[in-house]
């Protein structure tokens, strides 16, 4: 049964969520504030997180970025479930780490679909195919997989290098501090080097087809991504116009 964490201080909205997740036959560890919750999550590895972003004492921003630097859970699928709606507050959560964002007031089946949808994206609900697989020996199921199981790779082009292990980021020997999207957004480019990606396949893979906002987000980030890389020209990720961005 997948383990779900909730972070969430307001008691009420705590023990709704706990019911309502486990009606979805998951299993729910509520926590009041998020350094509880920080300690736990190193310890005992949930499936996915649920955070408000006020919190007492540390808020949810922060304590996902935190998550996001642990390197045996800093991949664990997170969601936002806040009362504070405007667009800067979405674009300041997605950036700082999370999946999924939704808002307060939440309705209970739109809250299992996107569970649900975020659980299959990072592969932790299995289909009826992969479950057959789990009697196989390793090694035929690694066959018939197709590689799902090997190790974390390492992605380079020119003078970056992509750690997915350490999930960072080296340009020239240095590190690149990115956020978790400009992070995606590189991997997503760098594993297709002769690719254009557009900019609809781009949001779709990277921020989820739940995304609403509109294909501009995309160029935002490009744009920042290029600042850290030292590519304020375009010179590394090129603009392909009226399309979307490849390596060149």
């Amino acid at each position: 049964m997948e383990k779900i964490y909730i972070i969430e201080d307001d008691l009420n909205i705590r023990n709704l969520l706990s019911i309502a997740i486990s009606g979805f036959q998951y299993e729910p560890c509520a926590f009041e504030n998020a350094e509880d919750a920080l300690k736990q999550i190193e310890k005992d590895r949930p499936d996915l997180a649920i955070f408000d972003l006020m919190l007492p004492g540390m808020d949810g921003i922060e304590a996902i970025r935190r998550i996001r630097q642990m390197p045996e859970v800093g991949d664990i699928p997170i969601m936002i479930l806040t009362a504070k709606d405007k667009e800067l507050d979405k674009v300041v959560g997605l950036d700082g780490g999370a999946d999924d964002y939704m808002v307060k007031p939440f309705g209970v089946l739109e809250l299992g679909a996107r569970i649900r949808s975020l659980l299959r994206r990072r592969g932790s609900l299995k289909s009826p195919e992969e479950s057959q697989e789990e009697g196989k020996a390793p090694e035929a199921a690694e066959a018939h997989s197709g590689g799902r199981n090997r190790e974390k790779r390492q992605l380079a082009y020119k003078d970056i290098v992509l750690d997915e292990g350490r999930h960072e980021v080296m340009v020239k020997g240095q590190p690149a501090e990115l956020t978790n999207k400009e992070y995606k957004l590189l991997r997503y480019l760098m594993e297709r080097p002769s690719f254009v990606a557009t900019r609809d396949e781009l949001l779709n893979s990277i921020w989820g087809y739940e995304y609403d906002g509109e294909s501009r987000t995309v160029d935002m980030h490009i744009k920042s991504l290029r600042q850290k890389l030292g590519d304020e020209e375009g010179n590394l990720i090129q603009t392909v116009r009226g399309i979307g961005y490849k390596l060149k």
